[in-house]
């Protein structure tokens, strides 16, 4: 998976400034213009004012007009990379939490298709030796798993049975995830053996909870 990279004026801002903290560039001297520097790093003389003026920022460098660009602080310069750092990582973990959001959500669309496909498959071509029967239960009034998620009761893990769909009213949430809650009404499509069912019926139906 791709991430993206800081902005390009502040990796330049970081070099210049690792090479203020190593001594390459003296406090109290000039650094070179913008279009020299634009040309050293290869970027626009734009890129390089909005380095320096982040540098200028963090008190490395302070820029006066018709004079040029001085060297103020080493110890800045050091703050800064430090600070640019942990400001990098956040930057990276972002990015990072996008992209595992995008992928999220398209495994949940391939799921919801391919279950949404099987529904209509087992419509068209329904027999009574298909090896994937699905069933109706409905949730009683005093059910124990009334407001509880499907993860937590660990559904699959203790019927061996699995809810592909929960019909609640005159809608059908179709490929329901492991946070979403049962309420009482509401009628559970659920794929597997017949015993796998009646295990999860005595669990939905149970005066006390009887599972982990």
């Amino acid at each position: 998976m791709r991430t993206a990279a800081s902005p390009q004026y502040m990796q330049i801002a970081s070099d210049i400034a690792a090479r203020i903290a190593r001594g390459d560039l003296q406090e109290g001297s000039l650094i070179y213009g913008r279009s020299v520097m634009a040309s050293e790093y290869s970027v626009s003389p734009e890129t390089i004012r909005r380095s320096l003026h982040l540098l200028a920022d963090m008190k490395v460098v302070e820029i006066k007009h018709q004079t040029g660009v001085r060297i103020i602080s080493a110890d800045n310069a050091r703050r800064f990379i430090a600070n640019l750092s942990e400001t990098s990582d956040v930057y990276k973990l972002r990015n990072q939490l996008q992209g595992l959001l995008a992928e999220y959500q398209s495994l949940n669309e391939r799921i919801s298709d391919t279950v949404t496909s099987l529904l209509r498959a087992r419509e068209t071509y329904a027999a009574a030796h298909d090896p994937l029967p699905n069933y109706e239960v409905p949730i009683p009034a005093d059910s124990p798993v009334i407001g509880k998620s499907i993860g937590s009761l660990n559904f699959w893990q203790n019927t061996g049975a699995t809810i592909i769909g929960i019909r609640r009213g005159k809608n059908v949430i179709v490929s329901p995830g492991p946070y979403a809650e049962l309420y009482g009404g509401d009628v559970l499509l659920i794929v597997g053996s017949p015993a796998a069912v009646t295990t999860a019926q005595s669990i939905i139906s149970a005066k006390e909870e009887s599972y982990d």
